[in-house]
């Protein structure tokens, strides 16, 4: 680990962004929370910042506050993954993201990460953590993708590009997405709000710009409007083992049904994409239709028909369907 200067935040949130927006680099600035991803990252060399900052200590009249009202549910950004999990009225009203926050690490880690933190998480891809590989577009722009040709079981087979097909790596987006979420941001200047579902960035050309966040700014709380489709929603996570390990295959689901006619369906498919990714072309098939195992294949078949394998993650096309044809009919069972 390199060396950098630590600071911890004073209890104003703006103050402290206010003074990173006067220095010279704030993007050389990184800001700990939890830290589950971070200090890993600093360990491996991955990531060198300049500067870290414990935010632990800022003002958490909404960075940590979970809220349930007429205007839905409100998560601060601080808030930890265990305390949101073991919430009963998520758990009751919003079962999809209790369950994707239960799937998603050790009980060690999910007291210490913060749901901020956790949408924030960067890849598994070996070639980007091993900084002994030159060739990684996300660490080290222009340099290739090591993986396109390499061991490649775990990556992406949905929204890649030829400069990197490194899967994202959580759960929680899944869930956030199936729920129409949107994302508070506070800077020096206010504040902000924008859907969740474009917080991250596809690959593209510029793997290394991973979220639309601008340095000095911060995640401050989620907020996922009421639906009727949130109760009957769930998350089925694929893995090699069932103890602590990321998805080869996810599927976060939510359905509005009248008997077996699905009013409104919204699907977000996990360790298969290079981002959070909604799987509309699904969610059309789906709309309005009598639910049934055949309509349920289509949908699957639809999900992946943008799919580009590589050499050795072909087999997560089928894993992939197999799970969300699986979820599909889970939550359609689901005793509400």
């Amino acid at each position: 680990m390199r060396a950098f200067e630590f600071h911890r935040a004073s209890a104003d949130p703006h103050a402290l962004l206010a003074q990173l927006s006067a220095q010279t680099a704030p993007e050389n600035t990184q800001f700990l929370a939890g830290g589950t991803t971070l200090l890993d990252l600093m360990k491996l060399d991955v990531m060198q910042p300049e500067q870290v900052i414990d935010i632990n200590a800022l003002d958490t009249s909404d960075l940590g506050e979970i809220r349930l009202d007429g205007d839905g549910l409100y998560l601060g950004a601080m808030i930890r993954m265990s305390e949101a999990a073991d919430d009963i009225q998520i758990r009751e009203q919003f079962p999809v993201i209790s369950q994707s926050l239960d799937l998603a690490a050790s009980p060690q880690i999910r007291n210490m990460a913060s749901l901020g933190g956790n949408v924030l998480q960067r890849t598994r891809c070996s070639y980007f953590r091993d900084t002994s590989y030159e060739a990684c577009n996300k660490r080290k722009p222009g340099s290739g993708c090591a993986a396109l040709e390499g061991f490649n079981r775990a990556h992406a087979v949905l929204g890649t590009s030829d400069q990197c097909i490194a899967a994202y790596p959580g759960d929680f987006a899944q869930a956030l997405m199936v729920l129409d979420a949107t994302v508070d941001i506070l800077s020096a200047t206010g504040q902000r709000r924008i859907r969740f579902a474009e917080l991250h960035r596809a690959p593209g050309a510029t793997p290394h710009l991973e979220v639309n966040l601008a340095a000095g700014e911060i995640i401050s709380g989620f907020r996922i409007p009421p639906s009727p489709f949130a109760r009957r929603s769930l998350f089925l996570k694929i893995r090699d083992r069932e103890s602590y390990e990321f998805a080869l295959a996810s599927a976060a689901v939510a359905i509005d049904r009248d008997g077996d006619r699905l009013q409104q369906v919204r699907i977000a498919l996990g360790g298969m994409a290079a981002m959070p990714w909604r799987a509309r072309e699904a969610e059309a098939i789906l709309a309005g239709q009598l639910a049934d195992d055949d309509l349920f294949r289509r949908a699957a078949d639809a999900a992946f028909a943008a799919a580009q394998p590589r050499q050795h993650n072909a087999f997560k096309i089928d894993l992939g369907k197999r799970t969300l044809i699986r979820a599909l009919q889970q939550a359609m069972a689901m005793e509400i």
